[in-house]
């Protein structure tokens, strides 16, 4: 009986899991990301890629992953074989590029390139959660510093 509830269970909380919200472009990221003061997750991708489709069926799916994205992070995925945009200055030859952005659209870090465990990627999104309210505190101090 036990194991027939976890198994009912498993699959009610399957069947009605989300994915990570993806934004329907970089432009509409960074403005939610403004107003939301979040960091932004920046992926370029292709549908063709082994890696991008590996990081997609795993990581991105996990559901940790996908919880510390939604509640933390404004995320926006740009496919290449699609002709999505992509920032000139974001591009690079290779793919899966794993980039955290301010909500400026300034890299806070190189890109992590290919795919990355769900463990790793969680252990990169506090690393980015951090310095992303080190950077806010930053900033803070230097408005108050310029308006005494």
């Amino acid at each position: 009986m036990r194991n027939i509830l976890v198994i009912l269970l498993f699959s009610v909380v399957t069947l009605f899991a989300t994915g990570v919200k993806w934004e329907n472009d970089y432009h509409s990221a960074l403005e939610k990301a403004k107003k939301q003061n979040k960091p932004v997750l920046f992926i370029s991708s292709r549908h063709t890629c082994k890696y991008c489709v590996v990081l997609d069926e795993t990581t991105l799916r996990d559901a940790r992953v996908v919880e510390g994205l939604n509640k933390d992070f404004i995320s926006v995925v740009s496919y290449s074989d699609e002709r999505d945009y992509m920032p000139r200055e974001l591009w690079r030859p290779g793919t899966p590029a794993i980039w955290f952005l301010l909500p400026s659209g300034e890299p806070m870090f190189e890109p992590v390139m290919g795919a990355i465990d769900a463990n790793n990627f969680l252990k990169a999104l506090d690393i980015v959660k951090k310095e992303f309210k080190t950077r806010q505190k930053k900033d803070n101090n230097d408005f108050y510093k310029l308006n005494k």
